[in-house]
């Protein structure tokens, strides 16, 4: 079977970024299992053909015209499967393009159609097949040219809002071009040390070359992994007590534990829930927390809950340490200030 480096970054993307116990690369439909809820996939159906065809022009279905036909040749790069301790599922569908000139799958149009139609089938094949009404549906790709870009990210909103007015409560997110290094490659680069299984072949490949490019250097964390020391990292003043730690598992480690530990009075707790306040204090794009039953982007938040004060909470899990986007001296000097809160 071939082998496709996208498909095995998003295979560890899943596994170690979104803590999904359950991950297969290569998803496809089986012709011998029984699609459930045909009647309301027929609808769904309709509702997007009719409105990408008067609104656009698209005929997003021209190839496929019968249910039947495109649900039996649903496929999905890779699926994922979280289960939290609740036994609650949210579940991860991914389709992942690489082409290094940009996306192109014909003219801007097609490329545009072929998008919404793939996410679209996913997320009927997802209920058709696996009875869930939530989801997360993902398109990536590393280079998307601007001009297709500008024109799926509003059609791909509207795709989501006729599933959530039949009943599903799905997203559909597109990660592409900066989004595609910041969400995904950077958090993947941070915990590849971490990992030493041979399968996933994008980390062993990250870790390859940390091998030659990077001086590694042996974590503080006690847990005996070698890790890859970034050259940022390098030029971190000597004050930084936290220097061979990337910035996301100081938050996961640190900051957790003094947030459990009720070193942010609950005043705070309450400013941390705005985008304002963790924007100007944690350089964030979301709130630092959120409610731990909050449907609020809930893909960029770490899974495990924590409890604050007698209430439950899920962190941002977007932290990040390049030139253009560093959080950590953010996060280092409010760990400085608060410390010895408790």
């Amino acid at each position: 079977m071939k082998i496709e480096m996208a498909e095995s970054m998003f295979y560890s993307w899943l596994r170690h970024i979104k803590s999904c116990q359950i991950v297969q690369t290569n998803w496809t439909v089986s012709p011998l299992w029984k699609i459930n809820h045909e009647d309301e996939l027929q609808v769904i159906m309709n509702e997007t053909e009719s409105f990408f065809e008067k609104k656009y022009g698209y005929g997003i279905y021209k190839k496929n015209r019968s249910l039947s036909q495109l649900i039996r040749q649903g496929e999905c790069d890779v699926i994922g499967m979280h289960f939290d301790e609740n036994w609650q599922i949210t579940a991860y569908a991914i389709d992942v393009a690489f082409h290094e000139n940009g996306l192109n799958y014909g003219s801007h149009d097609d490329t545009v159609m072929r998008v919404i139609k793939k996410c679209i089938r996913t997320a009927m094949c997802l209920y058709g097949c696996f009875d869930l009404v939530t989801a997360e549906v993902f398109f990536a790709s590393p280079k998307i040219n601007p001009a297709e870009t500008r024109a799926l990210i509003p059609c791909l909103a509207e795709a989501g809002e006729i599933l959530r007015k039949n009943g599903l409560e799905y997203n559909i997110h597109l990660i592409a071009n900066e989004n595609f290094n910041t969400e995904v490659l950077q958090p993947l680069t941070e915990v590849s040390g971490q990992i030493s299984d041979t399968t996933e072949l994008f980390v062993r490949s990250r870790q390859m070359y940390n091998m030659f490019f990077e001086k590694p250097h042996i974590s503080p964390s006690h847990t005996g992994i070698f890790q890859p020391q970034l050259q940022h990292e390098r030029n971190i003043n000597r004050s930084d007590n936290y220097k061979d730690m990337a910035v996301g598992m100081i938050a996961r480690t640190i900051l957790r534990q003094m947030l459990t530990d009720h070193c942010a009075t609950e005043a705070e707790i309450g400013f941390m829930q705005s985008a304002e306040y963790s924007k100007q204090f944690f350089h964030l794009n979301y709130p630092l927390l959120v409610p731990a039953d909050s449907t609020y982007e809930k893909v960029r938040y770490y899974a495990a809950p924590l409890n604050i004060y007698g209430k439950s909470y899920k962190m941002c899990s977007q932290w990040f340490e390049t030139p253009a986007n560093d959080d950590r001296p953010y996060l280092l000097k409010w760990i400085e200030t608060h410390k010895h809160s408790n």
